[in-house]
């Protein structure tokens, strides 16, 4: 058979072209929502259309001047915080705890911690209202910060196991036989170690936090408004490129907090 022969080479890179152009064609159907929604924010128009006639920045200014936006959105991002903050003081402990342990009792612990990422969100919320409105809690930003702080623990808990599992044993049996006593293995060797991996969950769980709509909407009041329950009240009422201006400020957010990551530990280093 000749190799170079112009059919033979045709067959070998047509399922390559095949597979480049469908990987293509996903990514455009991917991107392409999203590159129009942030066109769509400088447009000039009073209302949504694409493709936009003029450009202006006039829809970014309405972010300011809309007070609603600019507070859900000063809400959300403290929300995000301290229930990262308060996910990470559980996870932790518990996926160190956890990571090691082959036993059938640690994996229904396992199982119990990682639930809320296969439960609908609607289902949570309406448990969780029912739950903390029983306790006295109601609805308040207390039972929002419950509320997200039970969806953000399985997102620590996943990456700390995952870097913890691959560091090995080594440099805290190494510690011990030198005379470090537990605390001082867990300050100075094990936090250190898995520190990629608290980072990495902590600043996804603040990304899943500012995006939760169907959580936050049953706690939802005159105070405890975060930004996606405004952005639906918003679309309710308007249809101007306003919520197009503030959904680019939250794709500005991901993909800052995505640099920040890739910058300080490598997206790769949650695993290694």
């Amino acid at each position: 058979m000749n190799l170079k022969h112009p059919l033979y080479v045709m067959e070998r890179a047509l399922p390559a072209a095949l597979l480049y152009g469908y990987v293509a064609l996903f990514f455009l159907f991917l991107l392409a929502p999203i590159v129009i929604v942030v066109v769509v924010s400088f447009s000039d128009a009073a209302f949504i259309s694409f493709p936009i006639e003029s450009f202006s920045l006039r829809w970014y200014h309405r972010l300011v001047e809309y007070r609603p936006f600019l507070d859900s959105l000063l809400l959300s991002l403290e929300l995000a915080v301290a229930s990262a903050a308060l996910a990470a003081v559980i996870a932790i402990p518990a996926a160190l705890a956890l990571a090691r342990n082959r036993s059938a009792l640690a994996d229904l612990v396992s199982t119990f911690l990682l639930a809320p990422l296969s439960i609908p969100m609607i289902l949570l919320g309406v448990a969780l209202l029912y739950y903390l409105s029983r306790l006295g809690t109601g609805i308040s930003f207390l039972s929002l910060l419950i509320g997200h702080t039970v969806v953000s623990i399985p997102y620590v808990m996943r990456t700390v196991v995952g870097v913890y599992r691959n560091v090995g044993t080594q440099y805290e049996e190494s510690a011990a036989l030198l005379g470090a006593g537990r605390f001082d293995i867990l300050r100075h060797i094990t936090l250190p170690l898995i520190k990629p991996g608290i980072f990495s969950g902590m600043l996804f769980s603040i990304l899943v936090s500012l995006d939760n709509l169907p959580l936050s909407f049953f706690f939802a009041s005159a105070q405890t408004n975060t930004l996606p329950v405004v952005m639906l009240s918003y679309l309710q009422n308007q249809f101007d490129p306003a919520i197009a201006a503030i959904s680019t400020v939250q794709l500005l957010i991901a993909l800052v907090a995505l640099v920040v990551i890739e910058r300080t530990y490598g997206l790769g280093g949650m695993t290694q």
